[in-house]
């Protein structure tokens, strides 16, 4: 497993208004740095995963990556050099509502500040800026990774020469609600105003909210080989659901999710100036293939060069990690294509 690096990128004006003070960004690195600084990828994880997501683990279970990056495969760490960086707000390591508020010593809790997807990718921004990284050959990223990639082509279109949105969209998907998350953590006995820190913690709560999620992902049909048996597979959900439960946290899910509340990149698509690969799931529900004629026509009306594959999978949300094999020819193409 990569180590983890903490990146120090100063205070972090922030587009809703306010600074988010002495900023940290948590990440891992693949490969080396050409001396131009030119060979970069940023890979992008989704909204409960991690920055880890390549190396697999709990959190991770949006699809874990290894069988994409490294010494030879699609994103090939003898050729690329591959940053990997935690979301702000996001859990494992980054500055996010667990953080200390340096105005109280204590967590900054339901004090966090507003944050937006462009408040995500410019606080990346500075993390590469820091690397040495002078430009990226691609953003490649599912899920909210894929939000965070065509981000990244709207606010810095000159700074890479691809995008691959994996199983995302144009769009908030009507399923992320985050007042129908507070509802749920705020019932926890454990709640205390949003203070659960203090409290106990709302571990019960978190691992049902992970349970649910990861069978609307299609967690049973990839487990099914390996855990035949219903009661097993049962197990083994709830055993993933716990381990995830137990590293992230309550307030992350709201901050994340309220960071989408104006995510919709469609107005500004003729910001891009890289090229796209848009990837679907066959059977994905969160964002199912039908969505693609819509987004492939919208990218096209902005002058957009994009070309699409869809995943032959069962798996769901997961095809991407679970079913890698299925679509790394197409996404070794791109990025060799760039």
């Amino acid at each position: 497993m990569a180590t983890t690096e903490i990146g120090s990128i100063g205070d972090l004006p922030l587009t809703q208004g306010g600074t988010l003070p002495d900023a940290e960004l948590a990440y891992v690195t693949y490969g080396t740095l050409a001396p131009d600084g030119m060979n970069a990828i940023l890979v992008t994880h989704g909204y409960t995963s991690s920055h880890l997501f390549v190396d697999g683990g709990a959190a991770a279970s949006e699809g874990a990556w290894s069988g994409l990056v490294g010494p030879g495969k699609a994103i090939d760490t003898g050729k690329y050099f591959v940053v990997s960086s935690n979301m702000l707000g996001s859990a494992f390591g980054s500055t996010a509502p667990r953080s200390p508020n340096p105005a109280t010593g204590r967590p900054y809790g339901p004090d966090f500040p507003q944050i937006t997807l462009s408040d995500i990718v410019g606080a990346q921004k500075r993390l590469l800026d820091q690397l040495d990284v002078r430009g990226l050959v691609a953003v490649v990223g599912p899920s909210y990774g894929g939000f965070q990639a065509f981000t990244w082509g709207i606010d810095y279109p000159g700074f890479m020469r691809g995008l691959v949105p994996v199983v995302t969209g144009l769009k908030r998907p009507p399923q992320a609600d985050p007042d129908a998350t507070l509802r749920k953590l705020s019932a926890d006995p454990n709640w205390n105003g949003g203070r659960y820190y203090e409290a106990g913690g709302i571990l019960k709560t978190m691992t049902q909210l992970r349970e649910e999620t990861l069978r609307g992902y299609g967690i049973e049909a990839e487990l099914k080989p390996r855990f035949p048996d219903k009661a097993a597979r049962d197990g083994e959900i709830a055993r993933q659901a716990r381990a995830w439960a137990e590293a992230f946290d309550g307030h992350s899910l709201l901050a994340l999710g309220r960071a989408l509340d104006t995510y919709d990149v469609t107005p500004a698509l003729a910001n891009i100036k890289a090229r796209v690969l848009f990837v679907l799931s066959r059977t994905d529900k969160l964002f199912p293939p039908s969505l693609a004629p819509g987004v492939l026509a919208a990218l096209e009306d902005a002058g957009v060069d994009a070309r699409y594959h869809e995943i032959d999978s069962d798996f769901g949300h997961l095809a991407s990690g679970a079913d890698w094999a299925k679509w790394a020819p197409a996404l070794k193409s791109f990025l060799t294509s760039l």
